[in-house]
């Protein structure tokens, strides 16, 4: 078992993490025992470490500063753990506690070892499963979801072999069924199951399943993969891909103009990749390049075949099926978004580790014997390193399991254009990093970043170092540090906005700035990148917010005004709808509005009402943006 001294270090180094967690904790309340519930709980992670008596005081050369907090009573506090560990849970934990000093004063160890596999799910008795059932998800505890139970009952069938009631075999597409076998012979002319018939090859993937009497029925896999478009509407209605132009780059910023295109599209997935890829490439921004010796320029979309077909395929095969919500596909001015029902199973922060934990292992088997998709965990890598070597940002990702969705964002900004290499040119007098360099960037085109995502632009930092070149960027007041612990994000500096705001010239002398392996030579203004031309065609970024200035209707704002202090909750959440729908507003104008204040506004109403899909952010790439306000985004259009 670690000693305090131990643990201390690590938190002044690494911070929390999966397997340590810090409180301040003077008693044992509900967040200390979910915690001891999800180290408990965890799959293969070997239990974790609870220190209380621990704060974080700030950052220090981008490390975490832990100071300690004296424990007065350590003597009860140990014996409430070791009490409700005992009579809480529906199996006994037994942690092993110690006491420690840290600069004369006591704090409190806590070790939680994980589960037997045949206890799991451990849950606090009284609110049952799976609500009472808890998760270690990065340095957070979150509550368990049927997903989640799958896991922890290993025996148990994935939701995709699950029989749809009232289908049958009429509901398959033969069109479907054939493009199947001949992606399957490309791959493997000899596989055995080219030469079974429908019935018998649709048995072998698990896409169908016979009752006692002998009679067909399909499993979500088999409608999902292979149904008729009829039949999918009529048994799974909102099951259908959303291509959503939005003018801009924010949801819904002009009240008056939503969307420029919308485009729903639905039918055997299988058959959809092909038609969803072609309406995206066909809206992407396009330019041409001559190549060295070719006589005929060659079409270039804006993002690599491969990472726009792995994007669009992992939205397919990790999706939940459970969620009554379609596939979106935003195109934004400056990005592209895909979003599917089902937070990711994985840690966000071990998103692009070899490895993959599948929510529907019978459609993901399919896509992946037609290599349409891999299975081993790669796929995140693999984009990554796509969009690197042709000069794009590379994709950010955003698991959301309070939404339960999951978002890869892949922005359209070349690096090695002629505006953006100016542009960094003027950064030129700060020493900066690659990684520092492209956050810059994203700064531009998002206006935050948060440490999850600067370690998305580049899989191969971690944590500690993410956090080191923040800090960096803090004290060059290139960035501005807002938020604390896990809410921690970034935006703008003062340095930031007097360059950016500037006149755009360019003051260095013969320095380059490197991309990657991508060197570019700056002098007199020139921009020389050797023997390599840029095209950049008709690929123009908007950064503008386009919403307009409506002002909220007078009678909206006597019924505001008419609340009392008492007034029903119902009444409270309708006006808040009214107001969003009416014009996009932040938490505080919310609350002025209503004569409330914003915390309490917050907690009771629009928290809730973002989880319900009631409200939804108008910069959901970043959820504590300043700027952050609310609006009303209908799930089905």
């Amino acid at each position: 078992m670690k000693t305090a001294k131990e643990i201390f270090e690590q938190l002044n180094s690494i911070d929390e993490n999966e397997r340590i967690e810090a409180k301040k904790a003077s008693d044992i309340g509900n967040s200390v025992m979910e915690t001891i519930c999800a180290f408990a709980n965890e799959p293969g992670m070997g239990g974790g470490y609870l220190i209380l008596g621990a704060e974080r005081t700030g950052f220090e050369k981008g490390s975490p500063v832990y100071a300690p907090i004296n424990i007065e009573n350590p003597d009860k506090i140990q014996n409430d753990i070791a009490s409700k560990c005992s009579t809480e849970f529906n199996v006994p934990i037994r942690p092993r506690i110690e006491t420690g000093k840290i600069d004369g004063k006591t704090i409190i160890v806590v070790k939680i070892e994980e589960a037997v596999e045949s206890q799991k799910p451990i849950y606090i008795k009284r609110k049952g499963l799976p609500q009472g059932a808890f998760r270690r998800v990065g340095a957070s505890d979150q509550r368990c979801t049927e997903d989640d139970m799958r896991i922890f009952y290993s025996s148990a069938e994935s939701f995709d072999c699950t029989v749809i009631r009232n289908a049958s075999m009429d509901d398959i597409d033969d069109n479907a069924i054939a493009y199947y076998k001949k992606l399957r012979a490309k791959v493997n002319p000899n596989a055995e199951e080219l030469v079974y018939d429908d019935k018998d090859l649709l048995l072998s993937l698990r896409a169908c399943e016979r009752d006692k009497n002998g009679e067909y029925m399909l499993t979500y896999t088999g409608l999902v993969v292979f149904g008729k478009s009829s039949s999918l509407r009529r048994l799974l209605p909102a099951l259908r891909i959303d291509y959503i132009r939005v003018p801009g780059n924010r949801w819904i910023e002009n009240p008056d103009q939503r969307f420029e295109t919308t485009i729903d599209m639905r039918g055997p997935l299988i058959l959809m990749v092909n038609r969803v890829w072609n309406i995206i490439v066909d809206d992407l921004p396009k330019g041409f390049e001559l190549g060295k010796g070719n006589i005929q320029a060659m079409t270039r979309i804006g993002l690599p075949n491969d990472v726009l077909r792995e994007a669009i395929v992992n939205a397919f095969i990790h999706c939940s099926y459970r969620v009554n919500q379609p596939i979106q596909i935003i195109r934004y001015s400056n990005r592209l978004e895909i979003i599917n029902p089902g937070y990711s199973l994985k840690s966000p922060e071990t998103l692009g580790e070899p490895g993959s934990v599948q929510r529907n292992p019978f459609i993901s088997a399919i896509f992946h014997d037609t290599n349409l998709a891999e299975t081993k965990g790669s796929g995140i890598r693999s984009m990554q390193g796509h969009m690197k070597d042709v000069g794009l940002i590379p994709p950010t990702f955003d698991s959301d399991r309070s939404k339960n969705q999951f978002t890869i964002r892949l922005l359209l900004h070349h690096l090695l254009d002629k505006e953006t290499l100016k542009w960094l040119a003027s950064f030129t007098k700060y020493t900066l990093n690659n990684e520092q360099r492209l956050s810059l960037v994203f700064m531009r085109e998002i206006g935050a970043i948060d440490n999850i995502t600067y370690r998305q632009l580049n899989s191969d930092i971690n944590n500690q170092k993410a956090s080191a070149d923040l800090h960096s960027m803090c004290e060059m007041k290139l960035f501005e540090q807002k938020g604390q612990g896990r809410n921690t994000y970034y935006i703008a500096g003062s340095a930031y906005d007097e360059i950016s705001t500037g006149d755009g010239e360019i003051c260095t002398d013969d320095d380059e700035i490197s991309i990657g392996d991508n060197k570019i030579s700056i002098s007199d203004g020139e921009i020389s990148t050797g023997d390599d031309e840029i095209s950049i065609g008709d690929n123009k970024i908007s950064t503008g917010d386009g919403e307009t200035n409506r002002e909220i209707p007078f009678d909206l704002i006597e019924k505001c005004n008419g609340l009392s202090k008492k007034e029903s909750p119902d009444k409270i959440e309708k006006l808040i709808l009214n107001l969003c729908e009416y014009k996009n507003l932040t938490l505080k104008e919310i609350a002025e509005l209503l004569k409330r204040r914003p915390k309490s506004i917050r907690d009771q109403y629009v928290k809730r009402m973002v989880d319900e899909g009631k409200l939804s952010y108008t910069i959901p790439e970043m959820k504590n943006h300043p700027n952050q306000k609310y609006t009303i985004r209908k799930r089905n259009l």
